[in-house]
């Protein structure tokens, strides 16, 4: 506050007093409110509320009536991902697993995975903690290997170049050769 009143070059009578006489009391605080606006006035005219991140917009999360706002709001600002009931997390994973499966180099890496999603599967269904169902289905590893398989074989088949016919080593020569006649002093040109 004192900040305030330093950057708009009030003095100790702009201040609102302090307490005393109830009377004078209910007279200062209608005064403390019009020296509240005046110093508000003060700042919008020096420019002190331009360019604010929310301005004219409504603010974030006003008309949220939810318990655990706060916990949302800090996993959302510090960018915190990986946790939550397994169930949602499995569904996530359910839907990126094709995508890592792509990843993986070896056959071996493929079958690993694949049984490491179906393990934690399994162990949602057997969750005694209530929550919402298990609806994600387990992966038969073979079924996926298959696919892994056929994928690669499609990638490498749109990444090989197109078989282009090779050029004789006789049409080569013959280009050498016609253009080492061309410019060789030796023989008579016929003018052509």
């Amino acid at each position: 506050m004192e900040r305030l009143l330093a950057e708009d070059g009030a003095t100790a009578a702009d201040q609102p007093p302090g307490d005393g006489d109830p009377r004078q009391v209910a007279g200062r605080m209608e005064r403390r409110g019009t020296w509240a606006d005046e110093v508000v006035d003060r700042a919008i005219a020096r420019g002190d509320f331009d360019h604010l991140a929310l301005a004219g917009k409504p603010i974030p999360g006003l008309t949220r009536h939810d318990p655990d706002w706060w916990l949302k709001a800090y996993l959302e600002r510090e960018h915190i991902t990986g946790i939550g009931p397994e169930v949602f997390l499995l569904r996530r994973d359910g839907a990126e697993l094709d995508r890592r499966i792509d990843e993986e180099h070896t056959e071996a890496g493929v079958r690993e995975l694949v049984d490491e999603f179906n393990v934690r599967v399994l162990a949602a269904r057997r969750q005694l903690r209530g929550g919402p169902p298990v609806v994600t289905s387990t992966r038969d590893p073979d079924a996926e290997v298959a696919r892994w398989r056929a994928r690669r074989q499609a990638a490498a088949a749109v990444d090989a170049p197109a078989a282009r016919p090779q050029r004789s080593a006789s049409w080569y020569r013959g280009q050498f050769l016609s253009r080492r006649r061309a410019s060789s002093p030796a023989e008579p040109s016929d003018g052509r």
